[in-house]
């Protein structure tokens, strides 16, 4: 994104008054049945044993929202930690991989300066931003101007962090993402991917809610499910999530180099 005076004088203001950008002030049911809030930065932090549950909801989030196409942009190193993406395993999700675009850029600062332009890319429905590690750049300043990008586009962002510690951002929510063991179909047909969430921060609403979903592929929703013995649609309690795999479609480092791809890629 050009450093025009505006922009910077706009900037400025933001950092003066402290004055919150728009935030998603819809209900969570709403969030579950129809994505995150478009035109707006969200983030997405996972440890490094949940990347790929991670990766998965951002996937799904991006399918709820109905925010086609999508551009996922990693570095080399990100590709190298977290194995290359699974075509068939983003089929699994309901994602059409003719509509997913893969830029593999060579290291974090090529990586901020192809988000800045893609989030002026009114054609795209979502960006998704993977890095791993601090990657210090992405700080208060960068999220800012992509926040700024996505207001005036209406692309939704979903920056995906993983092995990641939360710094200050211009990001409308927060959330962290762990894995849960999927329930088993009848006939022990393998469960549908469920995910352990936190709303860790969320402008204009409540935060430090946790809930336990399904993610619904044929009605591209999240459902709630009960944890530990709660009701469906109440807060999860404070044990550790249930362990398993959460999901095994969005990176698989033992499958990617057998099975073809067709994603589009570039970089």
């Amino acid at each position: 994104m050009n450093d025009s005076p505006a922009l910077i004088a706009h900037l400025k203001r933001i950092a003066a008054t402290g004055s919150p950008l728009q935030g998603d002030a819809r209900p969570v049911d709403a969030w579950l049945r129809h994505g995150m809030a478009s035109a707006q930065l969200h983030e997405i932090f996972a440890t490094q044993d949940d990347a790929a549950s991670a990766a998965g909801f951002a996937v799904a989030s991006s399918l709820a929202g109905h925010a086609a196409p999508v551009l996922w942009l990693r570095t080399e190193g990100s590709e190298r930690q977290g194995g290359r993406l699974h075509a068939n395993g983003l089929n699994e999700m309901g994602l059409d991989v003719g509509s997913l675009v893969l830029a593999v850029v060579d290291d974090e600062a090529s990586l901020l300066r192809a988000a800045a332009d893609a989030a002026r890319c009114k054609g795209l429905g979502t960006l998704l931003i993977e890095s791993w590690g601090r990657a210090a750049g992405i700080d208060l300043t960068a999220t800012r101007r992509l926040m700024l990008a996505a207001e005036a586009s209406g692309v939704t962002i979903l920056n995906l962090r993983i092995g990641a510690a939360p710094v200050p951002s211009a990001a409308a929510t927060r959330w962290q993402v762990a894995s849960c063991r999927s329930r088993t179909l009848e006939a022990d047909a393998p469960g549908r991917p469920t995910f352990d969430i936190e709303l860790l921060r969320r402008r204009g609403g409540q935060a430090g809610l946790r809930w336990r979903v399904e993610w619904d592929r044929d009605a591209y929703i999240f459902d709630q499910i009960a944890a530990d013995g709660q009701s469906p649609g109440t807060e999860i309690d404070d044990s550790p999530p249930v362990s398993g795999a959460g999901i095994s479609v969005a990176v698989d480092r033992a499958s990617a180099d057998d099975a073809p791809s067709p994603l589009r890629r570039t970089g």
